[in-house]
């Protein structure tokens, strides 16, 4: 049975929302089921190994770090906007990071709250460097970057991945 369907959980929340944003009909219900049988059998072939997480509750800070992060960030990135950068020249700019993680879903965990924050945006990752590559809306100080991602996110990514 898991080899025919290997991700029930998967399929079947396909299926619903295939249903909800479609009408039902048993001709939707045949079609979605279809699409998310095959889905899942896609997702099956690709997936990737499952994360190694060591301690749950560095993710759990992270989360909370990251809650107030978006927030203070959507505030000053609404207020430069409004005031088209009067309080002071807006500069955006571009800063290379050295990281320590190198394990693939800390980094992808890394890349969505980095990307998530407004102001900021992951645009590349250098393996062999271990550099990655980030906009800032609002460049201050770049050495204030590289200690806030150090400190802030990679310190609790390490202690949750490696």
């Amino acid at each position: 049975m898991s080899r025919f369907l290997p991700h029930p959980l998967l399929s079947c929340a396909l299926t619903l929302m295939w249903l909800l944003l479609t009408r039902f009909s048993l001709g939707h219900l045949v079609l979605g089921s279809a699409i998310a049988l095959f889905a899942g059998l896609a997702f099956a072939r690709i997936e990737p190994q499952a994360p190694r997480i060591r301690a749950w509750t560095p993710l759990l800070r992270l989360v909370g770090i990251v809650s107030v992060d978006i927030v203070r960030s959507n505030w000053a990135v609404a207020r430069l906007m409004l005031t088209n950068g009067r309080h002071g020249a807006r500069k955006s700019g571009f800063v290379r990071i050295p990281l320590r993680l190198r394990d693939p879903v800390a980094l992808a965990v890394l890349a969505v709250v980095l990307t998530a924050t407004p102001g900021t945006a992951w645009l590349e990752y250098d393996p062999e460097a271990g550099t990655l590559l980030l906009h800032v809306f609002d460049m201050i100080d770049e050495a204030e970057w590289h200690a806030l991602i150090r400190d802030r996110y990679e310190a609790l990514l390490l202690e949750a991945f490696a």
